[in-house]
């Protein structure tokens, strides 16, 4: 909206710029850092007087006074040195945002695949991947509102480590068979939690226990054997309760694509051949890596300085590393491999899934990306780093500067959350936040998590609507608990590590998702309380476009120009991947309209025209926060 504006004025300014002056420019049009100083300005004759060899205020007033500017700016001042400042026409304007979108969809060409959640099928999700599926989720739906074709995918390790850990531990540690595994109750997930450090701690008391790990993934590796069934049983298992996780915040995907099919169509053979061909990797004759394929960086400036460079894709034992696997995953992923997986529908789940055989003749058509976005966290990006290495080494350069590893920091809980959760006592140490560890079993389950967030959200309400119950509480206090998860993961920028607490998330003032809730239930009540008053509850364009400019105040203008500046802010958070410039800017609209609510009272206001004028304003701002909030994926109630 305002960028349309700011568009429009910079190519005007271009055109009559190079018409007095003969320079051809791009002006850049800014927001004043005050109100006093207009709505939008432009530097561009303190830029030009040096060509001119003119004061520069002399250059903006000639700008000025021969230019036709556009019916939408009122008032052109020179401000300063020469800043050209514009002031616009609030009413028109605010008439024309009424019968536009705050964020406009421009068709972009190609198609951007975004990875993300990628949890390990052998326990539940934990909190901290959470983060990982709510920025990667949030991410698709800006992408996909600013124009963006986006394919989003789900990376199933069923071949890994993890998995192979449980395996063991149903073969070995608890001597269960396949049909005894299949009959354990849900959450079946919870189970695979406990019995995965349990696993560890059995390994610690005997350390040649680890040959059942390496045995494990072979069997995996192979997909054939007692080991490599239970296996499948286990990841599908799981996989089903990570779905419904990541669902009750409503997050989902396109395709789940396993590692099993990876390996089991040679894509990582394919590309290994690939590597060898073009001198990528060595086999190793001796040292610490002998026996092992490993890619040689230590001439790479990226990776120069570091005491062991040399990256190992296959290990001596002939099993492939999680980097060799992930380089064919990428080479795949934008369409350069020259083979494709088969696909399954998964009927019960609603979405694709990739298998090494048989599969459907139909399907989408899926890679091929223009652009890949891995949204993994920031231990990763060494292993980011070596996946484009692998790609430029085999001459996709173009390809290796697309690929982009989305980092972010990890999840942690405050000492207030760790104590209500029990993880903590309640004369811990004060201020140190609780790191987790799958491996040791340290961590709170997403599931639970929910839980506990919905829990307190009835509380709450309850206290508020005594009238409300049954599944209409149920149902608010669910999307109270979206709203608090999906906001506090995203408000910070990813190079923090975030303290997760629970009271700060469900705060119903303050930086959080239930706040832009309550804002948004404020504002519904006033046009319900309208149509109850029998005045109307909607300001139609054509009598915004008739008010006298006066009736505008700041703070109603100023909420008009907030939400005329999400197109902008939208545009700079994907260009970024700093996806929090989103959530500030949903909750700056929130506090902006919240102290025009109280400054501008609507219902008990007699002037038709003034009760207009603010009636306009919190339409815009319905729209704004509607908008934004669908890119965070915080649902609106109708009311709290």
């Amino acid at each position: 909206m305002l960028s349309v504006l700011k568009a429009e004025l910079s190519s005007l300014l271009a055109e009559r710029v190079e018409a007095l002056f003969g320079v051809a420019v791009e002006p850049q049009i800014e927001v004043p850092p005050r109100r006093s100083l207009g709505d939008l300005s432009c530097p561009a004759a303190l830029q030009l007087a040096r060509v001119a060899k003119r004061n520069p205020r002399a250059v903006a007033e000639e700008i000025a006074t021969t230019t036709s500017w556009p019916s939408f700016v009122r008032e052109v001042k020179i401000e300063g040195a020469g800043y050209l400042n514009f002031y616009l026409d609030r009413p028109a304007l605010v008439a024309r945002w009424l019968g536009e979108g705050p964020l406009a969809a421009t068709p972009r060409p190609g198609k951007v695949v975004v990875e993300h959640t990628n949890i390990n099928p052998n326990k539940a999700a934990h909190i901290g991947h959470l983060r990982n599926a709510v920025l990667g989720d949030v991410l698709v739906r800006l992408l996909k509102v600013l124009g963006f074709g986006v394919e989003t995918q789900n990376y199933i390790d069923d071949t890994g480590v993890q998995l192979a850990d449980v395996v063991v531990g149903f073969v070995d540690l608890r001597r269960l068979g396949l049909d005894e595994v299949a009959a354990l109750p849900e959450p079946f997930d919870y189970y695979c939690w406990d019995l995965y450090s349990e696993v560890g701690r059995w390994y610690e008391e005997d350390a040649s226990r680890q040959s059942l790990r390496r045995q494990t993934l072979h069997q995996l590796e192979s997909g054939e054997g007692e080991r490599a069934a239970m296996a499948r049983l286990v990841g599908e298992r799981v996989v089903v309760r990570h779905l419904k996780t990541m669902r009750r915040l409503a997050v989902d995907y396109d395709l789940l694509t396993h590692e099993s099919a990876i390996l089991g169509l040679d894509f990582f053979a394919a590309a290994f051949e690939a590597l060898k061909a073009s001198g990528a990797v060595r086999l190793e004759e001796g040292g610490k890596n002998r026996g092992c394929w490993v890619m040689p960086l230590a001439e790479s400036e990226e990776f120069a300085g570091l005491e062991d460079p040399d990256k190992v894709i296959v290990r001596s034992d002939g099993t492939v590393t999680y980097v060799g696997k992930d380089i064919a995953y990428q080479l795949w992923k934008f369409g350069l491999l020259g083979r494709d997986f088969h696909y399954r529908f998964w009927q019960e789940q609603g979405l694709w899934q990739t298998v090494a055989q048989g599969g459907e003749a139909e399907h989408p058509a899926f890679g091929g990306a223009s652009r890949v976005i891995n949204v993994i966290d920031a231990r990763q990006s060494y292993l980011q780093k070596i996946v484009r290495a692998g790609l430029e080494a085999l001459g996709f350069k173009e390809q290796a500067a697309r690929s982009v590893h989305f980092a972010y920091e990890m999840v942690s809980l405050s000492p207030a959350t760790a104590r209500q959760l029990g993880f903590l006592e309640a004369d811990a140490e004060a201020g140190k936040s609780l790191e987790m560890s799958g491996r040791k079993g340290i961590g709170v389950k997403a599931d639970d998590l929910i839980d506990q967030l919905e829990a307190k959200a009835k509380e709450e309400i309850s206290r508020r609507n005594r009238e409300l119950a049954g599944a209409e509480l149920d149902q608010l206090a669910h999307e109270i608990a979206t709203a608090a998860v999906r906001y506090f993961m995203v408000k910070a920028t990813t190079t923090r590590v975030i303290a997760f607490d629970l009271d700060e998330a469900l705060a119903f003032e303050g930086e959080s998702g239930p706040y832009l809730q309550y804002s948004a239930v404020r504002a519904k009540n006033i046009r319900r309380r309208l149509v109850e008053a029998g005045l109307a509850s909607e300001a139609s364009v054509s009598a915004v476009a008739a008010l006298p400019a006066d009736l505008l105040a700041d703070e109603l203008w100023d909420l008009g120009l907030a939400v005329a500046l999400a197109q902008e802010v939208a545009e700079r958070a994907a260009e970024t991947l700093e996806l929090s410039l989103v959530a500030r800017h949903a909750h700056e609209l929130c506090q902006r309209f919240n102290a025009a609510y109280h400054k501008f009272p609507i219902l008990k206001e007699p002037d038709e025209q003034a009760r207009t004028a603010r009636l306009a304003a919190v339409q815009l701002f319905e729209r704004g926060l509607g908008s934004l909030a669908g890119v965070l994926g915080v649902p609106l109630p109708e009311r709290m």
